[in-house]
C-alpha cells in the first residue's frame, strides 16, 4: 500500500456545533443538534425560520465581518500544526478558498474583501492564493487545485479552506422563495434544509515536505475526482447522477481494484434531488464501497454549510478514525454544486506517530 504523496498535516473548523475541528467532529458525533429559530425571519406559515447559527456570532454581524469571523480561526487552526512543529524560515504556502456563488444576500466582491483580510491577518505568509466560488463542490476544486501547487512545487505547503453562510435575510427570503427551506407547517417544505453557516481548513504538504519539518500527520489524499452535472436542480430535468458519478470513478481509480471505501461523508440536506443523485451514483459504484448506504450526512447536526462541507467532510474522516469509531482508514467525501460541479476525495487516515 503506497503513501500518499500529499498528506494532511493541519486541520481547523468554526461550525454551529463547535469553534474548533475536534470540538465540531466530537459533537457530529454524538448527534447534537445546532439547529435554532431565527430571532425575527418568519417564514410563510409565520414561523421563525429554522436555522444552525455559530451561537457564539451575533445574528447581526453580517457581510465579510461574518464570513472572516468564521474563517479566520479555522485558518489559524490549521496553521498551528506548522508552529508546533517548530517549522521556521517556510518560504512558500499557498492559499486554496472555497466560497458560495452568487446569489441575493451574498456581500459584494466577497472574495477581494477576504483576501484582504487574509492579507492584513498573515502579513505576507501566502505565497500563492486562489478562490474557487461554486458552493458545496468549491472544497474539492481548491483541494484539486492545491494538490497541483504542492506537487509542481509551487508552494511548500497549501491551506485549503472554504466558508459559507446562508443566514442574511436576504439569502433566508430567496432559499424560502425557490421552496428550499425546511419547516414544519403545511405552507412549507418538509423536503427543504436548514440554512447554515460553517468555515472548515485543512494544510496539505507532500510526504517529503510534512517530514522536513517533523509535522504530525492525520491521513493522505489519495485522490480527488472532479466532474460536472448538466441536470441542475431547479429545473426540470430528471438527474440520473451521472456527473457525480464521473467524480466518484476518477476518485476511486486511484485505489487497487479490490480495495472499498469504509466511510463516506457528503452533504445529503434533506432535498429529494440530492438524495436521487446520490441512489443513482451508488448503484452504479456500490462494489467500491463497503455500504453505500452506510453514509454520514452531517446537515442534521450543523445545517447546509455550502462551500464550507468538503473540508469538513474531510476532517470527519480524518478524525472517525483517530478517534477509533470509524470503520476503516478509507473515507470519501463527496458534493454537489448547485450550478453543476460535482466532487470526490479519497482520504486515508492514520494512526497518531503513523505518517
Amino acid at each position: 500500500m503506497a503513501t500518499p504523496r500529499i498528506q494532511i498535516i493541519g486541520l481547523g473548523a468554526s461550525t454551529p456545533i463547535g469553534r474548533t475541528v475536534w470540538a465540531s467532529a466530537a459533537a457530529a458525533r454524538a448527534g447534537i443538534c445546532g439547529f435554532s429559530e431565527h430571532p425575527y425571519m418568519i417564514d410563510t406559515a409565520g414561523e421563525p425560520m429554522r436555522i444552525a447559527r455559530a451561537p457564539w456570532l451575533d445574528v447581526d454581524i453580517e457581510g465579510v465581518e461574518r464570513y472572516c469571523e468564521l474563517l479566520l480561526p479555522a485558518i489559524d487552526e490549521a496553521l498551528a500544526s506548522i508552529t508546533s512543529a517548530g517549522a521556521r524560515g517556510i518560504p512558500k504556502i499557498g492559499l486554496a478558498l472555497g466560497l458560495p456563488p452568487s446569489r441575493p444576500g451574498l456581500p459584494t466582491d466577497i472574495a477581494k474583501n477576504i483576501h484582504t483580510a487574509i492579507a492584513q491577518r498573515y502579513a505576507g505568509l501566502f505565497d500563492h492564493a486562489a478562490t474557487l466560488e461554486v458552493g458545496h463542490a468549491a472544497g474539492h476544486l481548491a483541494l484539486d487545485h492545491a494538490i497541483k501547487c504542492c506537487t509542481a512545487g509551487t508552494v511548500d505547503a497549501c491551506v485549503v479552506a472554504g466558508v459559507d453562510s446562508y443566514l442574511t435575510p436576504e439569502t433566508l427570503e430567496w432559499i424560502e422563495e425557490c421552496d428550499q427551506l425546511h419547516g414544519g407547517g403545511p405552507l412549507n417544505n418538509a423536503w427543504g434544509y436548514i440554512p447554515g453557516e460553517a468555515a472548515g481548513a485543512m494544510l496539505i504538504a507532500t510526504e517529503a515536505f510534512a517530514r522536513q519539518i517533523g509535522a504530525e500527520v492525520y491521513g493522505g489524499v489519495v485522490s480527488v475526482g472532479i466532474s460536472r452535472e448538466t441536470k441542475l436542480i431547479k429545473t426540470e430535468d430528471v438527474c440520473i447522477g451521472e456527473g457525480l458519478t464521473q467524480a466518484f470513478r476518477a476518485a476511486l481509480q486511484a485505489l487497487p481494484p479490490n480495495e472499498q471505501i469504509h466511510n463516506i461523508f457528503c452533504d445529503l440536506n434533506g432535498e429529494t434531488y440530492r438524495a436521487d443523485e446520490y441512489g443513482f451514483t451508488a448503484l452504479r459504484t456500490k462494489e467500491r464501497f463497503r455500504a453505500a448506504t452506510d453514509f454520514v450526512a452531517p446537515a442534521d447536526c450543523w445545517g447546509d454549510i455550502g462551500a464550507a462541507g468538503a473540508l469538513l467532510h474531510i476532517a470527519l474522516g480524518v478524525i472517525s478514525h483517530r478517534k477509533r469509531y470509524g470503520k476503516g482508514t478509507l473515507s470519501m467525501a463527496w458534493a454537489s454544486s448547485e450550478s453543476g460541479e460535482r466532487g470526490a476525495a479519497v482520504i486515508r487516515a492514520v494512526d497518531p506517530g503513523g505518517g
